[in-house]
């Protein structure tokens, strides 16, 4: 009776089958990660070989990858990021060509995390990992289909000196992306902070995952943030998608203003080394003290994750895909995306929940609920 291919050896046999039509690998480490297989099943290591691919060429060297490969991950390849002379919203470059949305591959897989977002979507593994300092993992995240976390700004080591850049997870699921959190949090996260301009030093704490928070959950959603110029489809979908969380018991909506104050302007500036801009730090206090009343009481906020739906390989035009997604890099908060369905014309569209500073286990066991609740996530057409 032939033995059955270890976890890896089928990681590494769909990224041979599968990447030169995605591009969502630059490099692949085929040898080195057999062998790392072997020795965390000899170890007995609590991941016991997991599958995963690392974000961009540094990704290896991340705090993220190492608590991973610590605790018998394997990493099996680095994803693609933005090549030279693209936009950093936009797209990714593989050892292949231009990273392609798995979904249609006429259009962008969305970044920076590209090709984490694609090699997730297309099963050649079942996490990677990524950061966002605007929306780099929960874009991509919505515009693949798949889940997608950004973690508390401040409670992973970051090499984003502005602050705006947090450590996420991308993975077929809440439920799939657990090992990431269980192994690289470490023993720390942060406490609820309501100053968030100054993100507080991680304490420890033990890392338990909540269990079944009681439901329904109270939470706010917003189509728009007051703000944001949103693709009625997208919209419909994601409004969809909260109806069906409120009639399934999954939340309760609690009625309070989610107006924020367009982050454009303030993003950039701390983005560009002036976080004591008036108007920048005018904007952050702001919406710092208005996403406080929002999330007052364990609330959620809902919302898009994106504004517009995957656009082509040319990029975005006018459009802002960060609309949704920065305000919440500027202002600390963990963010996820995951799957609330799609528009009429194939493209996969994402639901944004954001939860108080620190309660990154606690957003994680909601997004479990409201997956439990929507139809189960389905995966791009084999190629």
């Amino acid at each position: 009776m032939t033995p059955m291919p270890s976890a890896v050896a089928r990681a590494l046999e769909r990224i041979d089958r599968l990447d030169p039509a995605l591009h969502a690998f630059i490099e692949v480490w085929p040898d080195e990660a057999l062998a790392r297989e072997r020795e965390a099943v000899a170890r007995r290591l609590p991941l016991g070989g997991l599958p995963f691919a690392v974000k961009g060429p540094s990704g290896i060297r991340s705090f993220a990858a190492r608590r991973l490969i610590a605790a018998g991950g394997v990493p099996v390849g680095a994803t693609s990021v933005p090549g030279p002379g693209t936009h950093w919203q936009t797209w990714g470059r593989g050892a292949h060509g231009r990273t392609v949305n798995p979904w249609r591959a006429d259009r962008t897989p969305g970044g920076s995390s590209a090709g984490s977002a694609v090699a997730v979507a297309a099963g050649m593994v079942e996490l990677a990992t990524g950061s966002d300092g605007a929306g780099s993992v929960r874009i991509p995240a919505a515009w693949c289909g798949v889940f997608g976390l950004k973690t508390t700004n401040g409670l992973l080591p970051s090499p984003d000196r502005s602050g705006l850049a947090s450590a996420g997870v991308l993975a077929r699921s809440a439920a799939a992306a657990e090992p990431y959190l269980r192994q690289v949090l470490d023993g720390h996260e942060p406490p609820a902070t309501a100053s968030p301009l100054k993100m507080p030093t991680p304490v420890p704490v033990p890392v338990r995952l909540p269990l079944p928070l009681p439901l329904p959950l109270p939470a706010v959603y917003s189509e728009d943030l007051r703000f944001a110029d949103v693709d009625p489809e997208v919209a419909a979908v994601v409004g969809r998608a909260v109806d069906r969380l409120v009639a399934a018991g999954t939340v309760r909506l609690v009625e309070r203003d989610a107006r924020l104050l367009d982050p454009v302007g303030a993003w950039t500036a701390v983005r560009g080394g002036a976080p004591d801009d008036p108007e920048a730090v005018r904007v952050r206090r702001t919406n710092d003290e208005r996403l406080a009343a929002l999330l007052a009481g364990g609330a959620l906020l809902l919302t898009p994750a994106t504004p517009n739906r995957p656009h082509g390989h040319e990029g975005p035009g006018d459009f802002y895909s960060t609309a949704l997604t920065w305000a919440f890099n500027l202002s600390g908060h963990p963010a996820a995306s995951l799957p609330a369905g799609f528009t009429g014309d194939g493209c996969p569209v994402g639901l944004q929940l954001v939860a108080a500073h620190g309660a990154d286990l606690r957003l994680l066991a909601a997004a479990r609920a409201v997956e439990d609740a929507l139809p189960a996530a389905r995966r791009p057409p084999a190629r």
